[in-house]
């Protein structure tokens, strides 16, 4: 029985009235309160009415160890009785970021980062890499080089740098005007994309050519950075042919641009590899990673660079290459001594070839479902523990299904006993990479239950 700390008539009756949500409006979450989680254990999350359900979310793309690894929140607990805080800020350490910066460059040895800018989160180490792109090119005599390009339907985070590069206009608009130099090119997505072809090889090739030629238009001597997920998460779970990442870092290298994989969501093998850009075979200039380095379990994050930028920046005269940027939080001890439990955690359950097996059971389950569900236009993943359903209403047209009958199938989902993630047409699925074979099996056919009620 899961213990509630506050009386549960006070959380229903003041459940959203004070504090705002984040992705959401916040006159439509005080009138329609959203659930309130009090535990968890396992792969499951428990709500204040004791419903316990499974969280095939993920947190947000982020708990792989599910909510029960004695490790790290031993490691927390231990580093807070220790040291709970002290400043990074030039003229101070601690022994656990070292440790942490060591181990993530043998973890990431195979993609080339060999140092670490400690951060807060996901938004931050995006922000962080744009930044020190910036700062790279000015140190190498180009400071000329101050543009970010970047791909439609990309997620990276809502700081304005990240909001910037974002490829989604729902998290621009109501901020603009955002930060000048940012520009977009067609995202490598076979069901929609405006070539109007339907082979993903093509697919790739022709945004290739448009990174090409944007970065021509724009003058390759103004270009810093380009940034890209190596699979597009919220933007709808677009998974690029294998043949484009390599060939965006191809593009990149001859044309002296820096190119940043955002790896906050990829990283730590939800992709069935250990990062996305060791599945596509790249080893990027600056990686942006957060979320699972603690499984969820603390605020943290990092941007990593390569050894190539790290020289730039080491040998550079002491005033130029000052980094004059960081966070109050910036190698918080209690984070990063949850990092390095989480690491080892991760390397011990060995957690990517079981994202591999359950991400193929889940994806084939998905695959029969869209054979008996005309409702559902497409389905993506199949390497990972990461899926996307797209919900159309006709599959010629590909009009996307009604927002009223994916909240009604979400909420038919979750009261089948599993969290998915609801997002325009879209369902999302991301959970943890310890899940088994019979907890896939009930996210499939909760899911089936909601196409059921729905849909037939």
């Amino acid at each position: 029985m899961t213990e509630i700390m506050f009386d549960s008539n006070f959380l229903r009756e003041n459940n959203a009235k004070f504090n705002w949500h984040p992705m959401a409006h916040a006159g439509e979450s005080r009138d329609n309160p959203p659930p309130v989680f009090v535990g968890s254990s396992g792969n499951r999350i428990v709500d204040l009415d004791g419903n316990e359900v499974i969280d095939a979310v993920g947190g947000l793309w982020n708990v792989n160890l599910g909510y029960s690894c004695k490790p790290i929140k031993q490691a927390i607990s231990s580093q807070l009785d220790r040291l709970p805080y002290y400043s990074t800020f030039r003229g101070s350490s601690n022994d656990q970021i070292i440790e942490l910066a060591f181990q993530l460059k043998e973890f990431f040895a195979e993609e080339g980062m060999a140092r670490a800018f400690f951060t807060s989160g996901g938004s931050d180490s995006v922000e962080t890499c744009l930044r020190l792109a910036r700062q790279y090119h000015r140190l190498r005599g180009e400071a000329a080089r101050t543009k970010f390009i970047s791909v439609r339907n990309g997620y990276h985070g809502t700081h304005f740098g990240g909001a910037s590069v974002n490829g989604n206009s729902k998290f621009r608009q109501a901020y603009e005007p955002l930060l000048p130099g940012c520009f977009h090119i067609p995202a490598p997505h076979v069901y929609r994309n405006p070539f109007g072809v339907d082979c993903a090889e093509r697919v790739a090739q022709l945004c290739i050519q448009a990174l090409e030629e944007e970065i021509s238009f724009q003058g390759p001597d103004s270009v810093a950075a380009f940034i890209m997920e190596p699979v597009l998460g919220a933007g709808g779970l677009i998974v690029p042919h294998e043949s484009l990442y390599p060939a965006a870092a191809e593009v990149c290298r001859r044309h002296g641009v820096l190119f940043i994989a955002d790896e906050v969501i990829t990283g730590f093998g939800r992709t069935g590899a250990w990062s996305g850009s060791r599945l596509w075979g790249v080893q990027p200039d600056m990686m942006s990673i957060a979320k699972a380095i603690t499984s969820g379990y603390f605020p943290f994050g990092a941007a990593l660079v390569s050894e190539g930028v790290a020289d730039v920046f080491e040998n550079s005269g002491a005033r130029e290459g000052f980094i004059g940027h960081g966070y109050t939080y910036s190698g918080h001890p209690v984070g990063a001594a949850a990092g390095i439990a989480c690491l080892e955690e991760t390397r011990r359950l060995n957690v990517v070839e079981n994202a591999k097996a359950r991400g193929q059971q889940m994806f084939s389950g998905l695959q029969r479902l869209k054979n008996m569900y005309e409702v559902i236009g497409d389905v993506r993943g199949g390497f990972g523990l990461m899926a996307g359903i797209e919900l159309v209403s006709d599959r010629v047209s590909k009009t996307p299904l009604s927002a009223e009958v994916v909240d009604r199938m979400h909420s038919i989902i979750y009261r089948s006993g599993v969290m998915v993630r609801s997002s325009g047409h879209h369902i999302f699925l991301s959970p943890p990479l310890v899940i088994d074979e019979q907890e896939v099996n009930q996210i499939l056919k909760a899911i089936e239950t909601g196409l059921a009620a729905c849909c037939s």
